[in-house]
Formats: structure tokens, sequence, C-alpha cells
């Protein structure tokens, strides 16, 4: 059975930053692997992915602010977030091979 957790959220101020990390384990092959988010009463939205080879795609609301990265020897994906805003409050969550995390809460507020 595949197992994911993530790591990292946290409150941060808004123009501040955080790194979330993810690993994916009892995994068999290379996926591609994305964080998605949820806001309290919001459906939950894509914000990034990454394939096996490393070809990413953004949603446009981090596009600039947000960079995803992976390693694969370690089933490990990474989202660096700059610049962080208030809309970027909701919890996080890791995707990979149809298994999803139990997601990190990312609070931006001063």
């Amino acid at each position: 059975q595949v197992h994911i957790a993530e790591s990292g959220g946290g409150l941060v101020q808004p123009g501040g930053s955080l790194s979330l990390s993810c690993v994916a384990r009892n995994i068999v092959g290379i996926y591609t692997m994305g964080w998605y988010r949820q806001a309290p009463g919001k459906q939950r939205e894509l914000v990034a992915t990454i394939t096996n080879s490393g070809i990413t795609k953004y949603a446009d609301s981090v596009k600039g602010r947000f960079t995803i990265s992976r390693d694969n020897a370690k089933n490990t994906v990474y989202l660096q977030m700059n610049s962080l805003k208030p809309e970027d409050t909701a919890v996080y969550y890791c995707k990979t091979a149809n298994a999803w995390g139990q997601g990190t809460q990312v609070t931006v507020s001063s």
C-alpha cells in the first residue's frame, strides 16, 4: 500500500517563504507527483505537478512564486513557496500514483 507523508507546513507572514516536502513509500515505479491545496469552503485545486522526467506545471496563481522539484531516488517531491500571500492559506496535499497524503496546513497571516 502506497504511503504518502507531507511535512513543512506552518505559519508565515505575508511575503515570507515555506518549503514543503512529501515522501512516497511502498511505491513501484516513478509517477507524476503533485501538490494540491484546499482552502476552507473551497474545492481542492492543483498547485503544481512534476513528471518523472521533470516537466512541471503550475497554477496561474502561483507561477513565479512557487517551485516544484523532485528527487526520484528518494521518491520525494518538494514545493518551495516564496512571496506567500494570505490567499495561499490552505491545507496542502501531496498526490502520486493515485494516492493522497494527509495534508499539511499552511497559514499566511500577519
